[in-house]
């Protein structure tokens, strides 16, 4: 679940899987080149964040979801990516925590699972408290555009038909 022996798991959220497919491209590069980064080592993320990045993709015309839905699913295969449900834990320091309450109920759970297991949320929504002191971080910026293996990379570039605007509330 974790990159590297005794690391902290790494969890990302709808908006950085999503954020592959940003219209911003300066986004898109990023969170690519994250998931990239991570294809040998994996990622966590939380049902309802798998949720919402279905919900996001659903949105758009079936010819769209046609043609974005094979790279998720290989992406899927090829990397390690744990989808991890909610236990008591997180949902307890989800709503006992003192720093989230200004936070939305969904956020609040996707951090407060985060706090449970000491792990560290990758995310591209500003809505997370980046510098305060949480698990939070953002993807490093890239100059150049990354690339996935030749078959995944082929089904990501066909997958680009669907570009996502986060200054719309594209991934909320």
């Amino acid at each position: 679940m974790a990159p590297g022996a005794g690391a902290a798991p790494e969890f990302v959220d709808a908006a950085l899987f999503m954020g592959m497919h940003s219209a911003d491209d300066r986004v898109r590069l990023a969170c690519k080149g994250f998931f990239i980064d991570r294809l040998a080592t994996g990622v966590s993320i939380s049902l309802e964040q798998v949720g919402r990045c279905d919900d996001i993709v659903w949105s758009h015309p079936r010819e769209v979801q046609d043609a974005y839905y094979p790279f998720m699913d290989n992406l899927h295969t090829d990397m390690a990516v744990a989808r991890v449900g909610y236990d008591l834990a997180d949902i307890t320091a989800a709503l006992e925590s003192l720093v989230l309450p200004d936070l939305p109920i969904t956020e609040r759970l996707t951090l407060g699972q985060v706090v449970a297991r000491g792990a560290i949320l990758y995310t591209v929504d500003s809505r997370f408290p980046v510098s305060s002191g949480l698990p939070v971080l953002v993807p490093s910026p890239v100059d150049t555009e990354p690339e996935f293996p030749d078959k995944l990379e082929q089904l990501y570039q066909e997958s680009l038909v669907l570009r996502v605007d986060p200054s719309g509330g594209g991934w909320r």
